[in-house]
Order: structure tokens, then C-alpha cells, then sequence
């Protein structure tokens, strides 16, 4: 995997966990412009966002939010974090054999946004780092 300066390296463990909290609870999708993954959870588990969020600095942490009767985090890696970092991750070791239903989420993401995902990755292919 290559992993962008700014982002550790990541241990077997971490992707381990990574792809277990992606496949269970995480959300694929994008915003029209560019893909998004998101992982909505509870404010007990505050201390799992901030691992992610040290693990991906880039992304983004929001809340605590209280709405409803739940407090929530949400978490997004979204741009540049998302194709550079976690694309690799999920492209290696998603699979239908795995979680076919994450794993259609996970396609249909990357072919919803395949042009935006092809110019980002031309981006770091050439060592272009901004917008």
C-alpha cells in the first residue's frame, strides 16, 4: 500500500480493525463531486474515532451530536484522504467472499465516482499534492 506522508503506517491490526468497522458501519457513498466514506457511532465510542483519526489525519471527526435521543460521532474521509489512503486498504482486502454486501457498496461507490478517483490518483502518480 502506498500510504501519503502525512498518514502513518498502518499494522495488521489496524487495517484488520479498519476494514471490520468499514464493513460493519461505515456508509459509501459521495457528495456528487467526490466520494465519501462515513462511520456514524455513538459517543461511548469517542476513543475509536480519535484511533481513526490519528491513523488518518486528514479525515474528519465531527460531533458529538445529540438528536433524537442519540449522541453520535461521525467520522468522514472524503477527497484525497479517501482515495490515497483507504482505497488501497479496501481494494486489497474487500471482497464479495468477505462481506458481498459492503463489498457492492464499495463498487458502486468506486464506479459512481471512477473519474474523480482516476484524476486523484493521477494527482500523487505525478506528485501533485493540492486541489
Amino acid at each position: 500500500m502506498t500510504e501519503t506522508n502525512s498518514t502513518p503506517a498502518l499494522s495488521d491490526f489496524d487495517r484488520g480493525l479498519l476494514l471490520g468497522l468499514l464493513i460493519g458501519e461505515g456508509s459509501f457513498g459521495g457528495d456528487g463531486k467526490q466520494p465519501q466514506i462515513t462511520l456514524r457511532m455513538h459517543t461511548r465510542h469517542e476513543a475509536l474515532f480519535h484511533w481513526l483519526t490519528a491513523r488518518f489525519p486528514q479525515s474528519r471527526l465531527y460531533g458529538p451530536y445529540r438528536h433524537g435521543g442519540r449522541s453520535y460521532y461521525q467520522w468522514m474521509a472524503r477527497g484525497r484522504v479517501l482515495v490515497n489512503d483507504l482505497l488501497p486498504i479496501l481494494e486489497a482486502e474487500l471482497s464479495p467472499t468477505l462481506d458481498s454486501h459492503a463489498a457492492e457498496r464499495f463498487d458502486e461507490m468506486r464506479s459512481r465516482y471512477a473519474a474523480y478517483i482516476a484524476r486523484e490518483r493521477g494527482r500523487l502518480a505525478s506528485g501533485l499534492t493540492d486541489g
